[in-house]
């Protein structure tokens, strides 16, 4: 047992210095759990139910876990760590949540130390958004980092959900802020006296390039998702539709021209429901983006719309970042 009385992780047997690990994307939903291998490869995949409460996401994730190692026929002493991230103010150093208000834990709880009591290895908690930046930089353009060479050290995972926010990873080291508000770009004014944001403030980014945007702007009709049938309506002609998609993706380019003049990453990877839209989506941020490079030399030299990428439809980035951080990467 550590001095902090959390379990010391069982390194496997299996790839060296690296072994096995879990990592858990926990949304108010469901449960998105991965099992991966010495080299970061999904080696196993699980989706269940979320369970409300401190006691029921814990029991979410234990249970999870244990059928991830159980298809493996290994032993969860045998993981190196399991990582969780979930929606919430997260302290990373302790593991403890609060205002986790889609999972039902309002009061701040020790639940790193409550998971690994349970589990017998070591548990990190991070932030939704911090896991999904070490994972899609493990992940970029939908290829497996087989190399720390490989692997992208300044990127930003800029999530398009219902709101708006990015994770940062700056020369290697995750950004979290002083408080733990680097990223939170969302409450940034785009439009002056704009659209009022639930923050308190008017015009905020969020209320222009998000999924809740999109909602608003074009309510479902058909019953598939509003961003889905925006940009079919648009791409077969309908001029509101049109509209609403182009300063949809004016808003977006904003937000990646943001990260990119106040950190200068390498990319922007564009993550959150929002992308499920896929090349539709990249194609329109990325036109917006070479039309403003057209009217101004300096963000022509700073080449945006090259440094934006979609995650990979394919990769759970949210809980294979979560697994590395739990195995010890990025402390």
């Amino acid at each position: 047992m550590s001095a902090q009385g959390i379990p010391t992780p069982q390194w496997a047997s299996v790839g060296g210095a690296r072994p096995w690990s879990v990592g858990l994307d926990v949304g108010g939903t469901k449960v998105l759990g991965v099992l991966v291998d010495a080299e970061g490869v999904v080696r196993h995949q699980l989706r269940s139910a979320t369970r409300a409460g401190v006691a029921g996401v814990v029991e979410s994730v234990v249970t999870v876990v244990e059928e991830l190692v159980a298809g493996a026929d290994i032993t969860v002493a045998e993981l190196a760590g399991v990582g969780v991230g979930l929606p919430g103010v997260v302290d990373p150093s302790d593991g403890t949540v609060e205002h986790a208000v889609n999972l039902g834990i309002d009061e701040r709880t020790p639940l790193a130390r409550l998971l690994a009591e349970r589990l017998g290895v070591r548990v990190r908690v991070e932030n939704d958004l911090t896991v999904a930046v070490v994972g899609a930089a493990h992940t970029v353009d939908g290829e497996h980092a087989s190399t720390d060479d490989d692997v992208v050290h300044d990127l930003a995972f800029l999530a398009l959900g219902t709101g708006l926010a990015a994770g940062l990873l700056l020369e290697g080291r995750l950004r979290r802020g002083s408080t733990g508000g680097a990223g939170e770009i969302g409450h940034l004014t785009l439009v002056p006296d704009g659209l009022p944001c639930k923050c308190g403030q008017l015009g905020c980014l969020e209320q222009y390039a998000s999924g809740s945007a999109l909602d608003a702007a074009w309510p479902s009709r058909y019953g598939r998702p509003s961003p889905e049938e925006l940009f079919a309506a648009a791409e077969a002609g309908d001029a509101r539709a049109m509209e609403i998609r182009d300063q949809f993706a004016w808003a977006v380019a904003a937000a990646v021209r943001i990260l990119v003049l106040t950190c200068d990453v390498e990319r922007v990877v564009v993550g959150g429901g929002v992308s499920a839209l896929g090349q539709p989506l990249l194609r329109a941020v990325t036109a917006e983006l070479e039309r403003e490079a057209q009217a101004s030399p300096f963000l022509a030299s700073m080449g945006l719309a090259r440094r934006v990428s979609l995650a990979p439809a394919d990769v759970p980035v949210g809980a294979v970042g979560a697994a590395l951080l739990g195995r010890g990467e990025y402390v």
